[in-house]
């Protein structure tokens, strides 16, 4: 059963069961009243028999007597009786009466009552004269209001009957008001493929969850478009990156083979495709580290590591690739309580990312001073890396992230533009955020932040790392 019909046999049911509920209301409400004023009847007849009785004067009599026959409606079978009072518990009886013991006792007790046996009603009351008692009981039978409640019984049945069929349509029209926007946006999205990510969702102004599910849609596909970009970019760029020593090894290669040549050369052709050899080989590792990340982010945790033993790793490696280089890590804003200090992190990627970090301050402020800043606290883990070179112009900085990005002041230095992309991910794996601050000619500082979800992290694993220990 399709959502459409649902909602209508939904709407349905629920009209059924409201109009059924209504229905039952009106009709107990609507005996209520009629029993009600019926009695109201009885009362009065019984005050103008209590009336004719008590009366001596044969005047007030006739009176009375004639209030009563032109006067008041006429009841059908009506009955008027008036029973002495002899003592609290006892009275004349009448045997043409066949009420229940309870029905005298009520009135003896509270002065009023009445008794219905097959839609007739007996009303009962005790009136006083001369100090005497009596109880004055007339009946009768209520047939107009058994007639209006038949009649209302007809009308709520036809009505209840004639609305459920209405509620059906309605619920319909209603059903399809709520589907067609749901149905719009479907064969919308059916018409987007890779091959058209460009196109979007028709924009609704409304504040309601069809404008919200809209705009997800539309998000999505900013998202999903972004990503094909950067994809096609990727290949676009990893092929060309690949190609370019490959070729150049097959070229120098075929150059070499064509005819004997003196040591000198054969000796500069090899180093020729040493280097562009080893340029494929470091490209190729970068590739493969970076896809090791994942493409969600997110890649199994394994180690407990205190940051500034990771970074002090860190400066060991570079020194043995830069060892004139100027990287100063500073530590005096280090909490004394070392297990601020641990993280769980995959540590050599961790290593990886913050190297390639490093590694660009050196490179692009051609080995000026790098100045590398940890702090921590119960909330979070900082790491900033401030250099003094090229800094990046404001229009790459959005692209920095890009696999294969080189802004154009950095043409003239050698990479590939994997570094801060794999960084990032990297970074990204282990919960944490980097911040790109530069400024062209004067700098740049990057921060990474590592939230503080560590805490509890590291009380639920048990693993025993000697680069723990302080």
């Amino acid at each position: 059963m399709d959502i459409r019909k649902k909602i209508t046999f939904t709407y349905v049911a629920l009209s059924t069961f409201s109009t059924l509920l209504l229905c039952v209301v009106v009709f107990v409400l609507f005996r209520e009243n009629n029993r009600y004023h019926f009695l109201k009847r009885l009362e009065d007849r019984a005050k103008i028999v209590a009336s004719i009785h008590f009366q001596d004067d044969p005047e007030k009599i006739k009176y009375y007597s004639n209030l009563k026959k032109n006067g008041l409606e006429e009841l059908i079978e009506e009955e008027e009786y008036v029973l002495k009072i002899n003592s609290a518990n006892s009275f004349d009886y009448n045997t043409k009466l066949n009420l229940p013991n309870s029905f005298y006792s009520t009135i003896l007790e509270t002065g009023k009552d009445y008794f219905e046996i097959n839609s007739k009603y007996y009303l009962g009351q005790v009136f006083t004269e001369n100090n005497q008692k009596y109880i004055v009981i007339v009946g009768a039978r209520d047939r107009r209001g058994k007639t209006t409640t038949v009649y209302i019984i007809k009308i709520l049945v036809f009505g209840g009957f004639a609305f459920i069929i209405l509620a059906f349509f309605l619920g319909r029209l209603l059903a399809k008001r709520v589907i067609n926007p749901v149905a719009r946006i479907t064969r919308e999205v059916n018409r987007i493929s890779a091959s058209n990510l460009h196109n979007r969702l028709p924009e609704v102004k409304n504040s309601d969850e069809i404008s919200d599910l809209t705009h997800t849609f539309n998000d999505m596909l900013d998202r999903l478009e972004t990503s094909f970009e950067i994809q096609a970019n990727f290949i676009n760029n990893a092929s060309h990156e690949l190609k370019t020593p490959i070729t150049t090894i097959i070229a120098e290669s075929e150059i070499m083979l064509l005819k004997e040549r003196e040591v000198s050369e054969y000796i500069e052709s090899l180093q020729n495709i040493y280097s562009q050899a080893s340029r494929l080989g470091n490209l190729t590792e970068s590739l493969l580290k970076l896809t090791q990340t994942g493409y969600d982010g997110k890649k199994q945790v394994l180690d407990i590591a205190r940051i500034d033993e990771l970074l002090m790793d860190v400066k060991s490696d570079l020194d043995k690739i830069y060892p004139d280089n100027r990287v100063s890590i500073k530590l005096n804003f280090v909490p004394t309580d070392s297990n601020l200090l641990l993280i769980p992190c995959n540590k050599p990627l961790l290593e990886l990312a913050i190297n390639n970090i490093i590694t660009n301050g050196v490179k692009y402020s051609d080995n000026n001073e790098v100045f590398v800043t940890l702090s921590a606290n119960t909330e979070w883990i900082k790491i900033s890396i401030n250099d003094i070179g090229i800094g990046i112009p404001p229009e790459d900085i959005p692209h920095l992230y890009e696999p294969f990005f080189r802004g154009k002041i950095a043409a003239k230095y050698i990479g590939y533009g994997l570094g801060l992309p794999l960084a990032s991910k990297i970074i990204r794996m282990h919960d944490g955020e980097i911040q790109v601050q530069s400024e062209q000619n004067k700098g740049t500082i990057v921060t990474i932040t590592f939230k503080k979800n560590i805490k509890k992290n590291i009380k639920k694993t048990n693993i025993k790392n000697s680069n723990v220990e302080s």
